[in-house]
C-alpha cells in the first residue's frame, strides 16, 4: 500500500459529507422551526478528512443540500440559520442510514 492509496481512503466523498451534515443537524434536533447557524455546519470537519479546500467543500455541500430542499434556510438579521426539512424526513433518514446505520 502506497501513500497515494492511503490518502485516497482518508478523503470523504461528497455524499459522505452531505450525510454527515444531515446527521449533525439530526443529532441536534434541528427539524423545522429548530435551527442552527449555517456556520456551525463546518465545525467538526478536519482538513485531513476532506483534502484540499476542506471547509469550502463542506460549505458547497451544505448549499447543495439547501438547493435540493433537504435543508431549509431561514435568513435572520444575525446570519443564515438552517434546519432539516420535515417534509423530506424519509429521504433524509435514508441518506443518513447509508453512512450511519445506528440512525
Amino acid at each position: 500500500m502506497n501513500l497515494q492509496s492511503i490518502v485516497g481512503e482518508l478523503v470523504l466523498t461528497d455524499e459522505q459529507i452531505k450525510a454527515t451534515i444531515l446527521f449533525k443537524l439530526y443529532k441536534r434536533g434541528n427539524w423545522g422551526a429548530s435551527h442552527t447557524a449555517f456556520e456551525n455546519l463546518k465545525k467538526g470537519f478536519k482538513e485531513s478528512e476532506l483534502g484540499k479546500g476542506a471547509l469550502k467543500r463542506v460549505e458547497k455541500m451544505a448549499r447543495e443540500l439547501v438547493r435540493t430542499g433537504l435543508v431549509i434556510p431561514k435568513p435572520t438579521g444575525y446570519g443564515l440559520q438552517v434546519s432539516l426539512s420535515p417534509r423530506q424526513n424519509e429521504t433524509i433518514m435514508a441518506i443518513m442510514r447509508r453512512y450511519f446505520p445506528e440512525v
